[in-house]
């Protein structure tokens, strides 16, 4: 259809609703940017907007939520910085305990070694023997 020959009538109305057709998006275009009206977050606060007793009053709700979680955040910190304090202290607690009984448990064998007991019972008279210990075993009959 592009080799067809047309009148300079019909190829001005096609321009025409063309530029029809351009007019009526910008005027949507603008309708929308109208319909808006309050800039965006960013344009307030760099504006200073976000500062008139206006724009408080109407995100009051949403200041309180900020504030709360801001709150949470700080509070979080502070647990988990005693978590922390409260596991090291533990820890070390634990390896004094363990520490402690890796000393009781050589003390108790030096106590119970063989030469040490029969040096604490010559006093009393007694003697290791020489003789090994024999077992007797009983057969039983069935």
């Amino acid at each position: 259809m592009d080799n067809e020959f047309l009148d300079r009538a019909q190829l001005d109305e096609k321009e025409g609703a063309q530029e029809k057709k351009k007019k009526e998006k910008e005027k949507k275009a603008k309708k929308r940017k109208e319909k808006s009206g309050k800039p965006n977050a960013v344009v307030q606060i760099l504006n200073g907007d976000f500062l008139t007793k206006e724009f408080m009053l109407n995100n009051l709700n949403f200041i309180f939520f900020v504030m709360f979680l801001l709150l949470l955040i700080v509070g979080k910190g502070y647990y988990g910085k005693q978590l922390s304090k409260d596991v090291l202290k533990t820890q070390t607690e634990l390896d004094d305990i363990t520490s402690d009984y890796f000393e009781s448990k050589a003390k108790l064998e030096e106590i119970t070694r063989r030469t040490e007991l029969v040096r604490r019972l010559e006093a009393t008279g007694l003697k290791e023997t020489v003789n090994p210990t024999k077992v007797i075993r009983i057969k039983k009959e069935k």
